[in-house]
């Protein structure tokens, strides 16, 4: 009987953090249709834009970097309420500020609050893993990018007919409602007793930053094809507005669609063929498009890039969260840390190597970062799962 509900109460939190996954999804998805209201309220040129939105990643790396300290302290369950409480009046806190300064601290609380929420669910995502005793990283990001879908779908209707600060009140409302029903449903790991209670220290172990490393290179070239991905069709092969703009729509789209199956092809073929075959499907994608002639032979080419990539981070971050001889929460926040590093870092890189090339050889590079994840795959060895025993 106690065998039976702890596994019902793992099936409840496998649907509480995916739910934390659909909330953090449609937060930031909702971000982006109120970007053109915040420089034009604000008054402020696209330069002031771009240190205010980095603002915004230099605070969630600052709260990722901190945030497998307090999962150590005071497990991820209880550091995932903090944060996902918060996470849920950001946007808010940014659609009133009403000049730059405000406007700056907002930005770097709405990406603390954002970014210390990510780490806390992948590494509760990573606890319910084990108590299921089955992968369910691949599907809990599938609810983010369809959060995401949904944020950024729904908010350019709703802030043309009913404004900014309506539209923001009203995600705030539905992301708490979520957030507030997952609550009591979220598992907790069981307490680890180690000096990292006492202390914040970065762990010794020299694998979970190899593992932040596959991390960093896979959401480098996931970041390519958002940043650049319609530039480069517009540029470089001719295609119109309309057209560029299916570059990232069909990555993203075949992403989403594909994280919701990943759990299953992992739990039957293992997270390391997986991440293995997954990493020379991207790469085949993201050759074909540097190379390509044609924007619909890129835009095809990019769909099947998304199908590879879909379930290389939520593998590597579920390596990530099972490193031996540290907490769940203390590797998920060096991987995930790195991973969202490449993410902030990269698009200027890129367009500063842009300017003096092209976009066509980018990619190509970016194909050759991800055969590296594929040589560096058998480090996710910590991501395999056995069935659960029966006791």
């Amino acid at each position: 009987m106690r065998t039976a509900n702890a596994m019902q109460a793992a099936i409840h939190g496998r649907w509480a953090v995916a739910a934390m996954f659909l909330a953090n999804g449609f937060l930031t998805g909702s971000w982006a249709p109120q970007i053109p209201v915040f420089l034009t309220r604000l008054e402020i040129s696209k330069f002031t834009l771009g240190l205010l939105i980095l603002l915004f990643g230099a605070g969630a790396v600052t709260a990722m970097t901190w945030c497998g300290h307090l999962i150590s302290r005071h497990g991820s369950r209880t550091v995932l309420r903090w944060f996902g409480v918060c996470a849920s009046f950001g946007l808010l806190v940014v659609a009133l500020a009403p000049d730059v300064p405000l406007a700056a601290v907002a930005m770097f609380l709405f990406g603390g609050s954002v970014g210390g929420m990510d780490v806390a669910m992948n590494a509760n995502a990573v606890i319910v893993e084990r108590k299921l005793g089955r992968a369910v990283m691949s599907s809990s990001h599938g609810f983010w990018s369809l959060g995401g879908f949904a944020g950024g779908a729904l908010g350019g209707f709703a802030i043309q007919h009913y404004g900014h600060l309506a539209h923001a009140s009203a995600v705030t409302v539905l992301a708490f409602v979520v957030v507030l029903l997952a609550l009591r449903h979220l598992v907790a790991e069981e307490r680890m007793v180690t000096a990292e209670h006492h202390r914040f220290s970065l762990p010794a172990n020299p694998v979970v930053y190899l593992v932040g490393l596959m991390a960093l290179l896979t959401m480098i070239s996931e970041g390519a094809v958002l940043d650049w991905g319609a530039l480069y069709l517009r540029q470089e092969l001719g295609a119109d507005l309309a057209v560029a703009g299916l570059a990232y729509a069909a990555f993203s789209g075949v992403m989403a669609i594909m994280r919701f199956f990943g759990d299953g092809v992992r739990n039957r073929f293992g997270a390391v063929s997986t991440l293995r075959c997954s990493a020379l499907i991207a790469a085949i994608g993201m050759l074909v498009a540097g190379l390509s002639p044609s924007p619909y032979l890129a835009i095809a080419a990019f769909a099947f890039c998304g199908f590879g990539i879909a379930n290389m981070v939520p593998i590597i971050f579920s390596a990530g969260g099972n490193q031996e001889g540290m907490s769940s929460g203390t590797g998920m926040s060096v991987v995930t840390t790195m991973g969202y590093s490449g993410i902030l870092v990269a698009p200027s890189a890129i367009g500063f190597v842009a300017e003096h090339s092209s976009f066509g050889p980018i990619f190509i590079a970016m194909a050759a970062l991800l055969i590296v994840v594929l040589l560096m795959a058998g480090l996710a060895h910590r991501a395999e799962f056995a069935p659960a025993p029966a006791e």
